[in-house]
């Protein structure tokens, strides 16, 4: 659980062995009702393609609305995911040719892009929400979400909002 993607460094990356970023889009990358992101995610994404890992977007959304984002910030796209499902994962790994091992799914939501890169068996990593408001689908999974979150974190004392990959 990292607080931001911005707290996320190529280094990091690197010493457990991670090439490729896959990435949700809504609330994750982007503000889900802001499509044309920030300069601050410009340069996290050229400091990734800098230090040769790939960026992939892993969306549910339709591929009309991905690449209004992606094509601006010259990032390749997996659309129609079907996240909580591992499809969309597993294409965007076939698609790359990585072991998944190498590979990290970061998301603001557990029971779509968390569960959907454990169900694919990569590396995840909850970030928090870029805005604190939500479109309307995913109002309702956020209701569920707290009801999880608090479940797990009484559970599992560890599992606090952290500043880097360790």
């Amino acid at each position: 659980m990292i607080e931001s993607i911005y707290k996320i460094t190529p280094e990091q990356l690197k010493n457990v062995g991670i090439r490729v970023v896959l990435t949700d889009l809504d609330n994750t990358l982007i503000a889900w009702d802001h499509p044309d992101g920030t300069d601050e995610l410009r340069k996290w994404l050229e400091e990734m393609k800098g230090a040769g890992i790939s960026v992939v977007v892993v969306s549910n959304n339709s591929a009309q609305r991905v690449s209004r984002v992606t094509d601006k910030l010259g990032l390749s796209y997996v659309a129609r995911a079907l996240k909580p499902l591992p499809v969309g994962i597993n294409r965007a790994c076939r698609r790359l040719n990585v072991n998944k091992e190498e590979v990290v799914m970061l998301g603001d939501q557990l029971m779509t892009d968390i569960k959907a890169a454990n169900s694919a068996g990569v590396w995840s990593v909850l970030v928090q929400p870029v805005v604190n408001t939500d479109g309307w689908k995913t109002r309702f999974n956020r209701f569920f979400e707290r009801k999880i979150m608090k479940y797990l974190q009484k559970k599992y004392s560890d599992m606090k909002w952290q500043g880097e990959i360790k």
